[in-house]
């Protein structure tokens, strides 16, 4: 994979191309001291990921990703000094459609290159997303713990989300209603952890409290509840949620696929499912079979999105009920649930 650079910082740069250069399969294509000129060199010579920095004369890493991503659209991984000084920045950032973000590597006094681990490990699972096909869903796991009843159980508004997510999944909290009869669930592919940051920076976007998920924890109405783990979240056939490792080699890290076809199995009605802008095809498969099921589904169309992938991916299986663009969804969606959660529906 070829990787461009992006950081004002000599010593930062420099630890960037060493690590780079070091490991198998990576190349340096170029190094940007600033974000105007990591724009002009992507409309020049697109490498494969970007590594951008947030903080920088001239033109800062927000920035820079928005107009790439508008006009050259190529993979960025968010490369800065202190990610969680950072977070809103990096939301920011994700919003406009970088896919993760990881500390910058530091280059000792002895030239060895502390963090440069954990930045090629990122590098390569952005690479498995960019070039492989998705792996089928993760079956929902049983479990022995009792069932609550079907009927006490709230139903969901399923949302799933990549590339460009997080302000997609802002724009619509905030135009959710208090009153919501269904119980939020948003599976935004995000490493586990920036999903605590995430759910906070989302709670401040919404009249709906946010919160992320733990094993065991039950849907809440009204409520907006994020998965929490690199690991897949599922919803058990007794309506609590837990985190499966299963499948293992699928690059979507926590599948969309994965919860929604946990929530064909085991939900206690039909509900609401969103998939949002994203690279790939997760979640398609997941929206199409939960259509089959009588569920509301709404897939966001081209022009919002930062990447058309996975909802282009369910227009393409004729998976959507409904192709909206971003501001149209929260009120469809609200109606939707609003239907469904009205006594004697299906």
């Amino acid at each position: 994979m070829r990787v461009g650079i992006v950081n004002d910082l000599r010593i930062a740069a420099e630890a960037l191309r060493r690590t780079i250069v070091a490991a198998p399969g990576l190349e340096v294509a170029w190094v940007a001291k600033d974000g105007a000129e990591a724009v002009a060199l992507c409309a020049s010579d697109r490498p494969d990921v970007v590594l951008m920095d947030l903080v920088m004369p001239t033109m800062d890493g927000v920035e820079a990703t928005r107009l790439i991503m508008r006009d050259h659209p190529c993979p960025i991984l968010v490369v800065t000094a202190t990610v969680q000084g950072n977070l809103s920045k990096v939301y920011e950032a994700m919003s406009h459609g970088a896919l993760d973000a990881v500390a910058t590597p530091v280059l000792g006094r002895d030239g060895d290159v502390r963090g440069a681990d954990e930045l090629v490990r990122k590098i390569g699972t952005i690479g498995r997303l960019v070039g492989r096909e998705p792996v089928a869903a993760a079956p929902a796991a049983t479990t022995a713990a009792p069932c609550s009843p079907a009927a006490s159980r709230p139903i969901l508004l399923a949302i799933g989300s990549s590339t460009g997510g997080p302000g997609a999944l802002a724009r619509i909290l905030r135009d959710l209603p208090a009153d919501l009869p269904a119980s939020v669930v948003i599976v935004q592919h995000v490493d586990e952890h920036f999903a605590d940051g995430l759910a906070d920076w989302l709670d401040g976007q919404s009249a709906l409290r946010v919160r992320t998920i733990a094993a065991g924890d039950r849907p809440e109405p009204g409520r907006v509840l994020v998965a929490a783990t690199n690991d897949h979240l599922v919803l058990g056939s007794d309506g609590r949620f837990r985190y499966v490792r299963e499948p293992v080699e699928t690059p979507y890290r926590p599948s969309v696929d994965a919860f929604f076809a946990s929530a064909a199995d085991h939900a206690s009605r039909p509900g609401c499912a969103v998939l949002l802008t994203g690279m790939g095809r997760d979640g398609a498969a997941g929206l199409a079979r939960l259509r089959g099921l009588g569920w509301h589904t709404i897939a966001q169309d081209e022009g919002t999105s930062v990447v058309w992938g996975m909802p282009g991916a369910a227009v393409r299986l004729d998976a959507a009920v409904e192709v909206l663009p971003v501001d149209a969804i929260a009120a469809r969606a609200a109606a939707a649930c609003r239907r469904l959660a009205a006594p004697g529906a299906p």
